[in-house]
Formats: C-alpha cells, sequence, structure tokens
C-alpha cells in the first residue's frame, strides 16, 4: 500500500509538473497550459527623450526591479533628468518673475509721472 501511493504521489507531481513547463519540446503555449514569455525587466528609455517630463510621465514611471532592489543605473539616469530639467523650469520661472517685477516696477513709474504731470497741470 505504502509503495502505491508513494508511486502516485511522483505520477501526480509529474504530471503537474510537465503541465506547468509545457510539452517539454521547447515550445511554450499559453493557450496549452505553459508558461509565457515573461516581460522584460529592463525599461529602453523610461522618460521620454523628446518633450520634457511632464506628471503623467512621473505617474506611469515604472523602474525595473534587481536582485537586490531597483536597477540603480537606471534610477540615477531618471533623477539626473527630473534634476536637469527642474533647473531649467526654476531659471525659467526666476526669469519671468524678474521680467514681470521690471514690468510692474516700469508700470508704476509711468502711473507716478502721470499722477504728477496731471497735478502740475491742475495747479496752474
Amino acid at each position: 500500500m505504502f509503495w502505491f501511493l508513494l508511486i502516485s504521489l511522483v505520477v501526480v507531481v509529474a504530471a503537474v509538473t510537465l503541465a506547468v513547463v509545457g510539452s517539454g519540446d521547447g515550445s511554450q503555449h499559453t493557450a496549452g497550459g505553459g508558461l509565457g514569455d515573461a516581460p522584460p525587466d529592463v525599461l529602453d528609455e523610461p522618460l521620454p527623450p523628446d518633450r520634457p517630463v511632464g506628471r503623467a510621465d512621473v505617474d506611469g514611471l515604472r523602474l525595473a526591479v534587481g536582485v537586490r532592489g531597483y536597477r540603480m543605473r537606471q534610477v540615477d539616469d531618471v533623477l539626473d533628468r527630473l534634476g536637469a530639467e527642474l533647473a531649467e523650469r526654476d531659471a525659467r520661472i526666476a526669469e519671468l518673475e524678474s521680467a514681470l517685477a521690471g514690468a510692474q516696477a516700469a508700470a508704476m513709474g509711468r502711473a507716478d509721472f502721470f499722477e504728477q504731470t496731471q497735478e502740475g497741470s491742475d495747479g496752474r
């Protein structure tokens, strides 16, 4: 009885293994019960190279996972790119703010000049 159960267990384990691995001829068919090919773990370019990075790009960013965590080089590349784009945006914001402050100062100067001109013409 013991040998019968042992042989039955080996046959069941072998059948399950063959069903999971596939037919054994090297072809893997997902419809036939075999495992399909896994998608590649490394992304070619996680961020779009031809345009600035947007909020949706960062939200959709998925970095590849290695043996000990995320792939260091890929994370460093993404952080370098985001840092460079943020620095460019900060510089552009500072430039626009200074231009706005200059335009506001010029507008205030003209308003003061017009007020002085009107006061001078009313006093005559």
